[in-house]
């Protein structure tokens, strides 16, 4: 596999940036941010540079006098008089997005139902409301008029909606060529802004591979797929294809695409700069507080309204809406009881299995009560010292999917073998259950114990084997099988713990990072997520099913870790820090990134419940689910799932169209097939609005899908009017009439 001439660059339909064409403050400004987290990493000051003042009276009074400058400055200016009546303009025009029709304030409301706002023009067409080819729920709208609704200073809105829109679009690059999931409302929105007409073939979604039917064999080694002959060397951390030996000499890889590190980290850069924009933190401030208001609005106007559209909905209820539990750690997944009942019908049954191995001993199960000198019969859920749902009892609640995390570490390539052989031996299929692979950062601890040469290594023992059952499946029967059933990746760890190495283009690869220190939370991302990209791209041009990155990130540690995220995750655990940075806040809100949220286990770790921001993120408008994490040390019910929906529902009274609406964007998020989708959402699921919503399978009104949509529509059109703008500005000072150009690539 070792060569000495230097491999040609990859080539890809990733587009690689030139440095020369950033800013070279933004560069700056993002190793300020970086430099930053280092030093005050384990200070309670740490994320200071990202919080918007809250409690400050004085810091409060100062703000709104410098804003009042801005604002008496901007009214002697005749150029910001042009541009606010260009905003007017723009308003106008695109009022349907946030304004009913005009008879729905006028009199009783007319025979004909309110329709869904229109869906995004290309650019130089005018705005206006289209027919729905299906019927809108009547009820009370919030809606604000004005120039431009945002309460700042027309330069403030213009630079923070254009960077904005700017960090959206770098976003969806990355989704779209790693076949992550990108909203279609919002691309609908980013495709006019590049001078491109938005189509449904444009859509990129992950392929899952749908569960046998229940008269098929689940371990069924059949029809293998045939070996391509490909040859694989990595380098740099990445793992290159070539077609055969021959282009392996030439140097000449297949073409499939990855972001290079170069161009990673000026992406990365340019997020990191927008997160400590004053303007945008205010802008972004000030959006997130119109949301969560204007949610409490509607549920004040509507809540009777949604209640009565449920009571309507016949058999379907809270209890037999499907739900997922989108982050579950498989060696934690029994609640307590369960493993103190499986552990006294296994000394009942079994007593002289072999359980565990000390100093190339085996003991039985006999054994090991002997020496702890105890009767199974005394033993109990406090001795057990832990607060310990399986596949038998998922299947007999019918509703409940569960998503457990199994461990790969990196140390040698036989763990994928052994874990494939352990789910067919084992017989361990569940048609409630998907697997994810969890990859622990835990290099340094293998590299102080000589386990691990470097890094690079580590990456190889984990997707080289995931590439060799991908061209020769028939080499690699089980592992090919077991792959079938996962649907994505994670990476774990302590996210809180420290490092003293700086991310950047600079940063050593892979196969010279040979010290003992442990390469930051940054590293580890982008390093899983490019070859994932490789795999996925490789497994798509064979049919097979494609794998999503789905990370632990903002439990704790830096909050720079959810700007790396941003860029590489389909969907994150946990979030919390996400409260920390309104920017980024409402990057994720407008990406509709999703985010699986355990309020029990973080309480046990890292944040009391009450101050838990799920309610807020849900009012908001954030994709948010509920999950256990660890039922084994969190929960005491037989049901960890319905546990954690319980207490939510009663800590903040959340309605049953909340928990409801919570249970489908569990299912959307999780790697259930489309098949199973469909079957579980209704036959558009993939739709959003009330379009894409069944009610008779969901249970979530339909007047709240119209609320979130036409919100999150309303959001978006203010960045799409700020692009907008100088188009206009430019139209009034065009004497001659002469047309302007629309759909500038933000540069």
């Amino acid at each position: 596999m070792a060569q000495s001439l230097e491999p040609a660059e990859m080539p890809r339909q990733f587009p690689k940036l030139n440095i020369s064409e950033v800013d070279e403050q933004v560069r700056l400004l993002a190793e300020k941010v970086f430099a930053k987290v280092l030093r005050e990493e384990d200070s309670k000051d740490a994320l200071s540079l990202f919080t918007v003042p809250e409690d400050c009276p004085i810091g409060q009074k100062e703000a709104k006098e410098r804003e009042l400058e801005k604002e008496l400055a901007e009214q002697k200016s005749v150029e910001t008089a042009k541009r606010k009546k260009s905003f007017k303009m723009i308003r106008s025009q695109s009022l349907s997005l946030q304004m009913p029709p005009q008879q729905d304030w006028k009199g009783p409301p007319s025979s004909t139902p309110a329709m869904s706002p229109p869906k995004p023009v290309p650019a130089g067409a005018a705005s206006q409301a289209a027919p729905a080819s299906f019927a809108m729920p009547e009820f009370q709208r919030v809606t604000i008029s004005g120039d431009y609704c945002a309460g700042i200073t027309v330069e403030d809105y213009e630079q923070a909606a254009k960077s904005l829109a700017k960090a959206l679009m770098i976003r969806e690059k990355y989704s779209r060529l790693a076949y992550h999931r990108f909203p279609r409302t919002t691309a609908q929105y980013l495709c006019p802004q590049r001078a491109e007409k938005w189509g449904p073939g444009d859509e990129v979604f992950p392929d899952f591979h749908p569960p046998p039917e229940p008269h098929e064999n689940p371990y069924c080694l059949d029809s293998m797929p045939p070996n391509l002959g490909y040859v694989l060397r990595m380098q740099g951390g990445i793992l290159f294809v070539y077609d055969n030996e021959e282009m392996l000499k030439r140097n000449e890889p297949r073409s499939l695409p990855y972001p290079d590190l170069e161009t990673y980290t000026v992406d990365l850069s340019h997020i990191l700069a927008l997160i400590t924009d004053g303007p945008t933190k205010t802008y972004c401030h000030r959006r997130l507080n119109f949301l969560e208001s204007k949610f409490s609005l509607h549920e004040m106007l509507n809540e009777m309204s949604e209640f009565k559209e449920l009571k309507s909905n016949p058999h379907r209820d809270f209890y037999n809406v499907r739900k997922v539990d989108t982050h579950i750690h498989a060696a934690a997944c029994m609640n307590q009881k369960h493993l103190l009942r499986f552990i006294k019908h296994t000394y009942q049954t079994e007593p002289d299995r072999i359980v565990t191995e000390k100093r190339g001993k085996k003991i039985t199960l006999r054994q090991v009560f002997d020496g702890l000198h105890m009767d199974p019969y005394d033993l109990t859920v406090d001795s057990l010292d832990v607060h310990a749902e399986v596949a038998r009892e998922l299947e007999e609640s019918k509703y409940q999917y569960t998503e457990p995390r199994l461990s790969i570490y990196g140390r040698s390539p036989l763990e994928w073998l052994n874990l494939a052989r352990w789910f067919i031996n084992h017989k361990v299929y569940s048609p409630n259950m998907r697997w994810i692979i969890q990859v622990p950062r835990i290099y340094d601890i293998f590299r102080s114990k000589k386990l691990l040469p470097s890094f690079g290594k580590m990456l190889e023992n984990i997707f080289l084997p995931l590439f060799e059952a991908t061209i020769n499946p028939r080499d690699h029967e089980d592992l090919h099988l077991f792959l079938k059933y996962v649907t994505g990746f994670d990476s774990v760890d302590d996210e809180s713990k420290h490092s003293d190495h700086m991310f950047s283009d600079k940063s050593p690869n892979p196969d010279i990072w040979t010290s003992e220190q442990n390469p930051p939370y940054s590293y580890y991302l982008y390093y899983m997520y490019a070859n994932i990209m490789v795999l996925n791209n490789l497994r798509k041009e064979r049919g097979m099913s494609t794998f999503l990155f789905r990370p632990h990130c903002g439990e704790a540690g830096s909050i720079t870790h959810l700007v790396s995220a941003f860029l590489t995750a389909d969907n994150i655990s946990h979030g919390l820090l996400l409260k920390k940075s309104p920017v980024l806040q409402y990057l994720y809100y407008l990406a509709q990134i999703p985010i699986a949220m355990s309020p029990l286990s973080n309480n046990s770790l890292f944040l009391e419940y009450s101050k838990n921001p799920l309610r807020e993120f849900l009012h908001k408008g954030l994709h948010v689910s509920l999950s256990t994490d660890d039922p084994m040390q969190f929960h005491y019910t037989k049901e960890a799932l319905m546990e954690e929906y319980a207490i939510a529902a009663q800590v903040w009274k959340l309605s049953t169209c909340d928990l409801c609406e919570i249970a489908r964007n569990s299912v959307l998020q999780s790697g259930l097939s489309h098949t199973e989708k469909q079957k579980f959402l209704g036959p558009n699921y993939y739709k959003e609005g009330p379009e894409g919503n069944d009610i008779r399978k969901t249970n979530v009104a339909q007047i709240r899908m119209a609320f979130r949509y036409e919100t999150l529509c309303n959001e978006l059109s203010f960045l799409s009017d700020a692009m907008k703008s100088e188009e206009i500005t430019a139209l009034f000072k065009n004497t001659q009439g002469k047309c302007c150009n629309r759909g500038r690539v933000i540069p």
